[in-house]
Formats: structure tokens, sequence, C-alpha cells
């Protein structure tokens, strides 16, 4: 074959990424691609926040001020404490959990008189609320019925109620850094509102009033009693420590037993004793090794203890036993067997042996001895260390315990001396009941309800839509991986980009569509090339009979990439693949023969997709015989192709055969190859429409007969990534890529995809060079 292989390279720069963390025109194009998105969210919003404002029920928020100030009790108290930032900050959060407890919103209740309060116990009920009672009327209804409670228990029911519906509506925030605690409550009733602000700040001095009394009362008697108690345990603990130490008779020097010496020398002794068993099991199993083999075995492996002991003799033997085994065998091999100096050197040999072997028993010998003595070492050494670790366990154990109680003593006198100091410092000052919190900003009656806020409702509505509509249009931007424009070629392949093929129809029905109008079938012979003549459908012929079109233009801009890169190639085989079925490589590789032959080239297309042969479908007349059968040698070639009488192109269908299951061998067999070369010779250029590249290997199998392929893909429907990953599995079909063309390109929405600058966006002002075709509805999905 005359077969060369080209890397070809896009002749577009590669696109640049932009020096910026965000692409400005790209993040423009998205937004005017997604506009109707976002606006639709934008204006669900809106309605449902101008719903919200209708029905919502105004409710108003009193608030009132209080300062946590401890400069209050500073002349009641000789030495006040000095807080730092983190304890300011405790105290304060304290105070803001004291304001929002139950016990306070009970307290709030019994003043102001709320357990009865219509406004309080039954306001203006949410949706989410109407609900749940409901569902909690209609569950008590199947439910046994309970006996009618007391007044009491109503009236503390009432309570409850109420205090839990002030903590829902109360809010207590610090302002800011400061030690200001405001305290607001929202009530649908104004005058309400500012009546249980002003409630809850005197219910607050109140209780910090009695609580700076409790504590002082309670401080001094709890204080009292531990002293008591401590004092006993002290003592206590003290005279258990002295009198352990005599039952134990534990005395120490330097903080050491004298036994933990001895063990720690006795330990440095077990390590050698260790050491020096495990060389001599060593040597002693090598040579034992050896022995056990034999003395034959022994003879050869005699040298392995050369670097472990002084043995000559035994290295003399063994260079004795080679030089009288070389000479026996030079004897042997010149006299033979019999010989008399052979039978001499033999007996010879077997007497070296015999030395060899004694020698490396006396030294096996001698190693065992060795073994045992240090065997007997090192179990001596444990047998110490055993003696001495028992005795000096006990006494550690004792230590230990000697410790703890020591510990305890200790821990239980500074605990003594600590609260000794605070009762006497208790005594003699003690805190006057003076509240550190007073009310900086009385609660008014509201006049303006705080909630809903008109214009922050909506404003919050835009955003929200907005934020919505964004998060949308960003996923359905995500989504939509796709071959769109040039830019995603060139970006994600690298490779030329050849143009778009409009979308001429769509199916009918779910069935494949025709053009109206149809060629008749021409009764003419092939011309050197067939039997017969074939009539192909008009969607074969969109590039011939639309000459001025974009479609047919965007194929002659891939002829003119495959006559600049297959420069010399006297006969080019071009491949036409996708990466999925339903790309329409089939129609366009029709189409690309059909303008290729109309041109005055000749030119065969072959139908090499022989699981699913959707360009023979095309034609309007079933064949008999074609690629299959010629590859097989069934048929000649020739006797197969079809020609088409108005263009002079030349097809080489598919007979579909059931039992054919290994198509890619078929494609990359002899008879393939043989057909290839003959074709060649006839045709100046050959067209193959392969099958796609993720189903099935037919078209790696059969790539080494091509020169380049055409790729196509699927405009707004084929994954990048898909195509991405299978070029990067199959080099050699990466390299010889002319170029991408986009097939069944929606031109109208082309522009929506392009970004600020891109070719696509100038459209509109060249369409007047091309004279569309009447538009088909249908198009090829082969």
């Amino acid at each position: 074959m005359h077969q060369k292989n080209f890397t070809f390279h896009s002749s577009f720069p590669k696109a640049e990424h932009s020096d910026s963390f965000i692409d400005l025109e790209k993040l423009m194009a998205i937004v005017v691609r997604r506009a109707r998105t976002i606006a639709a969210c934008v204006a669900v919003f809106v309605v449902l926040a101008v719903v919200y404002l209708l029905f919502a029920t105004p409710v108003y928020t009193s608030m009132t001020q209080i300062l946590l100030d401890k400069d209050l009790t500073k002349y009641a108290e000789s030495a006040p404490p000095q807080a730092n930032a983190q304890q300011a900050d405790m105290e304060i959060s304290s105070a803001v959990e004291i304001l929002k407890s139950s016990e306070m919103a009970l307290r709030v209740v019994d003043e102001a008189g709320l357990a009865s309060n219509e406004t309080i116990l039954n306001p203006p009920m949410s949706p989410a609320a109407l609900l749940k009672s409901g569902v909690k009327l209609i569950t008590s209804a199947f439910t046994p019925a309970e006996p009618p409670p007391s007044e009491e228990a109503i009236r503390e029911g009432q309570r409850q109620k109420a205090a839990a519906m002030l903590q829902n509506n109360l809010s207590v925030e610090r302002v800011t850094r400061s030690s200001v605690v405001a305290v607001s409550f929202r009530s649908t009733d104004p005058q309400l509102a500012a009546k249980i602000t002003r409630a809850y700040a005197n219910a607050y001095l109140t209780d910090q009033l009695n609580a700076n009394f409790d504590a002082t009362e309670q401080a001094s008697v709890w204080l009292q009693e531990r002293l008591n108690d401590l004092r006993q345990r002290s003592q206590q603990a003290s005279l258990e420590v002295e009198k352990y130490k005599a039952d134990n008779g534990l005395t120490q020097a330097g903080g050491e037993l004298m036994s933990e010496q001895q063990l720690a020398d006795l330990n440095k002794q077990l390590i050698i004793a260790q050491a020096d068993s495990a060389s001599a099991a060593a040597r002693y199993n090598q040579y034992k090794s050896i022995i056990d083999q034999g003395p034959d075995a022994a003879v050869r492996n005699a040298t392995i203890s050369s670097s472990q002991t002084d043995n000559s003799v035994l290295q003399q033997l063994k260079t004795r036993y080679l030089t009288v085994q070389k000479r026996e065998q030079e004897v042997t091999q010149d006299f033979g067997a019999e010989h008399p100096q052979a039978v001499a050197l033999k007996a010879e040999r077997e007497d070296v042996t015999r030395q060899i072997f004694q020698e490396l028993e006396q030294l096996t010998a001698s190693y065992r001895n060795e073994y045992d003595v240090a065997r007997s070492r090192e179990a001596s050494m444990r047998e110490s260390i055993d003696g001495v670790v028992g005795k000096n366990s006990e006494a550690n154990k004792s230590l230990v315990h000697l410790n703890e109680l020591e510990q305890r003593a200790t821990a239980l006198r500074s605990l003594y001396e600590s609260y000794l100091g605070r009762f006497e410092e208790a005594s003699q000052q003690r805190s006057f009941p003076i509240a550190k919190a007073r009310v900086i900003s009385q609660a008014g009656v509201p006049t303006a309800p705080s909630s809903p806020k008109r214009t922050m409702v909506l404003a919050l509505s835009v955003v929200l839509g907005l934020m919505i509509g964004g998060s949308l249009a960003g996923f359905q931007e995500f989504r939509d991986r796709y071959f769109r424009v040039e830019a995603d070629v060139r970006t994600n392949l690298g490779h030329k980009f050849l143009g778009y093929l409009p979308l001429m129809g769509r199916p009918n029905g779910g069935k494949r569509g025709f053009w109206k109008r149809q060629t008749p079938p021409a009764p003419a012979t092939a011309e050197g090339s067939g039997d017969g003549g074939v009539a192909f459908e008009r969607i074969m012929r969109i590039a011939v009979e639309a000459p001025r079109s974009s479609f047919a233009e965007t194929l002659r801009n891939a002829k003119l990439a495959s006559d600049v890169m297959l420069q010399g190639h006297s006969s080019r085989v071009i491949g036409v693949v996708s990466a999925l079925p339903g790309e329409g490589k089939s129609t366009t590789a029709a189409n690309f023969a059909a303008l290729l032959a109309s041109s005055g080239k000749r030119t065969l297309l072959i139908d090499a997709d022989l699981r699913n042969p959707g360009l023979t479908r095309m034609l309007k007349s079933s064949p008999q015989v074609g690629l299959i059968e010629a590859a097989l040698g069934e048929v000649p070639w020739t006797s197969a192709v079809k020609v088409d009488q108005r263009t002079k192109l030349a097809i080489l269908p598919v007979v579909l055969r059931d039992q054919l299951a290994h198509t890619s061998e078929l494609l990359s067999s002899q008879g393939m190859l043989n057909l290839m070369e003959s074709a060649r010779k006839m045709f100046d250029y050959i067209v193959v429409d392969l099958a796609p590249l993720a189903p099935v290997i037919d078209a790696k199998a059969f790539s080494p007969q091509v020169d380049a392929f055409i790729y196509v893909a699927q405009w707004g429907s084929t994954p990048t990534s898909v195509v991405k990953n299978l070029l990067e599995q199959e080099p050699h079909i990466n390299s010889k890529i002319l170029g991408v063309i986009l097939n069944k390109t929606d031109m109208s929405e082309l522009t929506r995809y392009s970004e600020f600058g891109g070719t696509e966006r100038y459209r509109e002002k060249y369409i007047s060079y091309y004279t569309e075709p009447a538009a088909p509805k249908v198009h090829a999905e082969a």
C-alpha cells in the first residue's frame, strides 16, 4: 500500500486563556443567552412578593434598651473585681439568655396579667399553622376522649401558652460590642407590644436584685459546710500517708530504688547474649543444611562458609577437588571412562569428596557446641531478670500507691486553705443587693408596622429571583457540555474547524423523512465500475443541487483541507467518523463524495458501517452484493459498485449478514487490503463511511488504510468530553483528522452561543453569499 501517516494541525490558534480570573465577555454572553430564564425567575418571585404583601398581617415592634453597668455597685463594694473582655462577653451573653428564658416569660405573664389575653393566646395564624391545626383537629377526632381538665389545670395551661407565645415573639440582642442589650417584642397590637416590652425590663431588674441577695446567703452557708468537711478530710489524708510509709518500709534515695539499677544492667547483658545466640544459630543452621544434603551436595556448597571462619583446609580440599574433577573430565573426553588414568582420577575425586564432607561434619559439631553455650547463657540472663523484676514490681506498686496518698493529702490541704480565704473574705465584704443594670431607653408605642417592609420585600424578591435565575442558568450552562461553536472545537479538541452543516428538517413521527421530490432512477451502466446504475435519495445530493449553500461551502472547505494536507497523494482515502450513532456522518460522507464527483474527480464512496449501513439504506434500490462479498472474495469488487449517472459517483454498498460477528477483522483482513489497493489505482478520492468510534472498533481496525479523517459531531447533542476522551484514547486516528464538522446545526440559535467577536455573530452580514436549498422537512440521521 502507498500509505503514509501525517499529523494534521489546526490552522487556527488555540483559544488563549484570559489573564483575568473572570472572563467578562463569556459571562455577558451567558447572561444574554439565559436572559429569558433569569427574567422568568425574577417575575415569579416578584409576583409571590406582591401576593405576600397583600395578605400579610402588619406586625408592630416595641423596643427598650438595658445597660449592664457594674459601676452601680462600686460604692457598696470595697474592691470590685476587674473583668476582662472575655468575661464581659460571657456576662452579656448570660443576660441575653436570662431574658429569653421561660422563667422570665412566666414572670412577665404574671406581672402584666397576660394569661387570659386573647391577642397573645390566639394570634393570627400563618398558612402552615392553619394546616397544622387542621391536622391536629382531624387526628383528635379519632383518638379516645380524655377527661375534662380542672379549672386550675386550664389556667396553668393558658399561663404556659402565653409564656411560650412571649418567647416566640421576643427578640434580645447585644448592641454591637457595647454592654447594652436591646429587648424588642412583636405584636399585632402596638399598645400591647409596648406594655410587654416595659414589663420585661422591670422583670429583669427585679430578678437581678433577688439573685444578688440569694447568692450572698447561699454562699455563706455553703462555704461554712465545706470548710468543716475539708478540715476533717485533710487531716485524715496526712495520717494515711505516714501510716503507709511505716507499714511498707519505703525509703528512697534520689527517687529511684536499688533494684531498678540492677535490672537495667541485666537487660544490657541479655541483649548481648541474644545477639551471640542468634549468630551461633545462623552458623550452625547453615552448616547443618549443607551436611543434610549429602556428600555430593556438601562438596558443591562447601565454600559457603569461607567468609565466616578460617577454614583454609576446606578451601584447599575444594581447590583440589575442582582440579581433579577438571582433569578427570579431560582424560575421560580424550581416552574414555575405562582408561586407567580416568579410573584413578575418579577414585581420587571420591576420596577428596569424603575428606571435604568429614571437614564439614567437624565444623558443624563445633558450631553446635557454640550455639548450645550461647543459649545457656541467654537462659541464665532471663532467669536473673525475672527474679529482679518480681522484687522491683512489688516495690514500684507500693511507691505508686504512696504517691497517690501524698497527692491526695496535698490537694485537700490546698483546697482547705483556698476555701478558708474565700470564707473570710465573704464574711468581711457582704455584697449589697444593688442591681448591676439600668434601663437607658424606655419602650414606646410604635406608630408604623415593622413588617412586612414593602420595599425590602420587593427588593429581596428581585434579588432572590436573580439568584435563583442565575443559579438555574448556571446549572443549564454547566450541563450544556456540547459542541456549539467553532471555539468549542478548537478549545476542546485542538483541531481545525471545517464549518457548520445546517439542520435541514426533522423526522416526522419518529421515522426517517425524505425530500418530497426524488430523482427518478436513471437506467445507465456503471462506467467501468459495476454492472448497473443506481438512484440516490435527494438527501445525498444537497451539496450538488444547492452548490451555493452554506451546506456545500462547508464541504468545499473539507475538500480544500484534504487537498492541502494530502498533497502528493495520487489517490486519497478519507474516512468519515463520528463518536455516536445518529450524528449524520453518512449524510455528510454521501454529500462530500457527491461534491468531489461533481467537480470531475473520480470518486468512490464505500459504506464501511457493516453493522448499521445507513448509507446503503439511502439507496432507492437494495443491492444484492456489496463490500462484505467483495472483501471475502466471493465476487469481484467492481461488480458490486453502483454508479449515480448524474454525479458519476461510484458507491460500494453493504449487504447485511447476521452471521458476520467479527466485522473489525473483515475490515482489517487481507481481502480488504487488496480491495483498497485496487481501488486506489482507479479513483482519485475514496470516501469511507465508517462506524461510530464509541460503540464498536471497526473504525480503529480500518484506520491504517485511511489517509485522513473528517470528524462529524452533532451540534448541541454530542458531549465534548466523549469526543475528547475517544480521540485521546486513539492517537492514530486523532493524528489523521483533517478537521471537525458540526452537523444538524440550528442556525437561528447559533448566535446565542457565540462569544463577543465570534464569527457566528456576523452570520447575518454574509448570509447573502449563500443560496440555501428549499427547506426539506427532513434530515438524514445515519
